[in-house]
């Protein structure tokens, strides 16, 4: 039996775009409404907010709300921008309103890829080399500072030379807009490790491995756009996820996931994504703070690994924000 809910109403707040957008905006509503059914079934009183650019209509719903309301955010972007994932969190604490999932300034360090290599790098955790116009060799893999969902990752995001990096990066700036960068391609394994706060500590999950099974020899071996949300590609049939991984290097990721949650002061949920080197080490190649709660997503996989169900995770995650808040409305 799953515990008395802590907030009597829940507001799921998500993305405006999501039912006009691509499928990895769209899948946004697919995550409000698999969570509003476990709020439901917790007998929390539930109802769903879409959010754009104009924040008022969040602010005066929850201006009327009862004072034991939370809300859940699944907000993602604003306007399709990413970079303004952390502005939700921001009203969300300057109203003194509970909330699921990591604070502002966690949200905005770990979102933007370059401060969160900077922050990584500075804490001594390993995480591959950023380009500059004085790197040499290769290869070397271009990727969005702000977009995640691998949003403009494909095989051609893999550069084999440092001179032709800067090409790469301008040739990104022009189809999609917004920053790039490009960092040393890590080739090997890739693994994810997920986390959740548990009312008394936060808990790692088993980690979870992506396999690239039958890439040709040629084709980089990436998690890229169509191998999250193309069914019908190559790439989204041949990159399996499992678990199972060998004890060692699973302990070796665990830890490192643990610091990073200290690191960038993460809560509610997360995920840190890995690739192994030839030579087994790990190299931390993003942190994923309130990532995809869909029933088919990473994140869900690995509860079922751990035997932890979804309501139970939910339930986890409301008591996390009650805690950090200090009750309802933030009350002390």
């Amino acid at each position: 039996m799953e515990p008395e809910p802590i907030f009597r109403r829940v507001l799921v707040a998500h993305d405006a775009d999501a039912a006009h957008g691509a499928p990895d905006a769209s899948d946004a509503l697919v995550q409000a409404a698999h969570v509003a059914d476990a709020l439901r079934s917790l007998g929390v009183e539930t109802e769903t907010q879409p959010v754009g650019l104009d924040l008022g209509p969040l602010e005066r719903r929850l201006a009327a709300a009862p004072d034991d309301t939370a809300v859940f955010n699944l907000v993602e972007s604003l306007g399709g921008r990413a970079a303004l994932i952390h502005i939700v969190p921001t009203l969300l604490e300057a109203l003194g309103v509970p909330f699921t999932g990591c604070p502002a300034q966690a949200q905005h360090v770990s979102s933007n890829k370059l401060l969160a290599k900077a922050r990584l790098a500075h804490a001594g955790l390993p995480t591959p080399e950023r380009w500059s116009e004085s790197s040499r060799g290769g290869p070397w893999i271009v990727k969005s500072v702000w977009e995640h969902a691998s949003i403009g990752l494909d095989d051609e995001s893999v550069v084999a030379d440092a001179c032709d990096v800067a090409a790469a990066i301008d040739r990104k700036r022009a189809e999609s807009g917004g920053e790039w960068f490009a960092e040393r391609f890590v080739p090997g394994r890739e693994l994810n490790v997920a986390l959740i706060a548990r009312p008394d500590a936060v808990r790692t999950l088993p980690p979870a491995e992506i396999v690239f099974d039958g890439f040709p020899e040629h084709k980089p071996r990436i998690v890229g756009y169509a191998a999250k949300w193309q069914p019908d590609s190559f790439e989204y049939r041949a990159t399996p996820r499992r678990f199972g991984i060998e004890p060692e290097l699973a302990a070796r990721v665990t830890a490192l996931a643990l610091e990073c949650w200290t690191v960038f002061g993460l809560a509610g949920y997360a995920r840190v994504d890995f690739r192994i080197g030839p030579d087994g080490t790990p190299s931390i190649l993003e942190i994923n703070a309130n990532p995809c709660l869909s029933p088919d997503a990473g994140f869900a996989a690995a509860l079922d690994a751990a035997g932890i169900p979804f309501v139970t995770a939910v339930s986890w995650l409301l008591a996390d924000a009650a805690a950090r808040s200090k009750g309802p409305r933030g009350c002390s």
